[in-house]
């Protein structure tokens, strides 16, 4: 963690708050019956054996960034495991995709960016709903969907495209979408406009690394203040966007 971005977790440490200071009903529950969920559920051991398989992978990968340059890579050639352990989903985070997709039961669940497969199994074990993984990258996309075949059901679909001529092209109305790709502001503000025709009142959409950079950070004030937004929750690691038009405009600040 860069110093940036240490002053912004400690700007966070300071404004967040847990259960106690929420008021809202609906925040409430997903706080006490999800985000501090404690059961050790039975999925988290198949989510550990894959993490931990990568890890060990010493396959090397050409991957060409889109968008923001890697901060742990200098080269294209990169090891699996270390891009495993340094750039994918945290156990952590892993965690969290499978209970608020445990949770929340989405039917239709779209994840934009891949990587290695961390996210999208961890989505794919909280529901039986239709997991859509698009992928840009074709060296990653051949080699996550060959290893992940062994971990996951039949409710997977991995595409490979570019985000957004999947969005333009898909008809898709979704009921949770995993941003992860492309940590631009423009990029970030483009594949929000376009799923807000992609979604209901009832959708989830969570920003990954919302944090990562200043540009990012802007991207995320500029998604809390659109008018279609009314609640959206700030857990550091990611961003939650809530539509509900039934609820007053709010932003929590939640630690996690």
């Amino acid at each position: 963690m860069n110093y940036r971005m240490l002053r912004s977790y400690f700007k966070y440490l300071i404004r967040s708050k847990n259960e106690y200071g929420v008021h809202s009903p609906f925040v409430y529950k997903l706080l006490t019956r999800c985000l501090y969920d404690k059961t050790k559920y039975p999925e988290y051991e198949i989510l550990t054996k894959y993490r931990k398989r990568l890890i060990k992978d010493q396959t090397v990968l050409k991957v060409r960034d889109e968008g923001s340059p890697s901060r742990y890579f200098r080269s294209d050639e990169r090891p699996v495991g270390k891009m495993a352990k340094v750039a994918g989903s945290s156990l952590k985070e892993m965690k969290l995709w499978f209970r608020l997709s445990r949770y929340f039961q989405p039917g239709r669940v779209l994840e934009l960016g891949t990587h290695l497969g961390l996210s999208a199994l961890a989505w794919s074990k909280g529901t039986k709903g239709l997991i859509t993984t698009v992928e840009g990258n074709p060296v990653l996309y051949a080699y996550t969907k060959e290893r992940l075949s062994s971990y996951i059901d039949k409710n997977v679909n991995f595409v490979l495209s570019d985000f957004e001529d999947y969005l333009f092209s898909s008809q898709e109305r979704w009921d949770l979408v995993f941003i992860d790709g492309n940590h631009t502001y423009e990029a970030t503000v483009r594949y929000f406009h376009l799923l807000k025709n992609r979604t209901h009142n009832r959708s989830l959409l969570v920003f990954h690394d919302i944090h990562w950079s200043e540009e990012m950070e802007r991207a995320w004030r500029d998604i809390i203040a659109d008018p279609v937004v009314h609640v959206t929750i700030d857990l550091f690691c990611c961003g939650l966007v809530f539509f509900r038009e039934e609820q007053f405009k709010e932003h929590f600040v939640i630690r996690f």
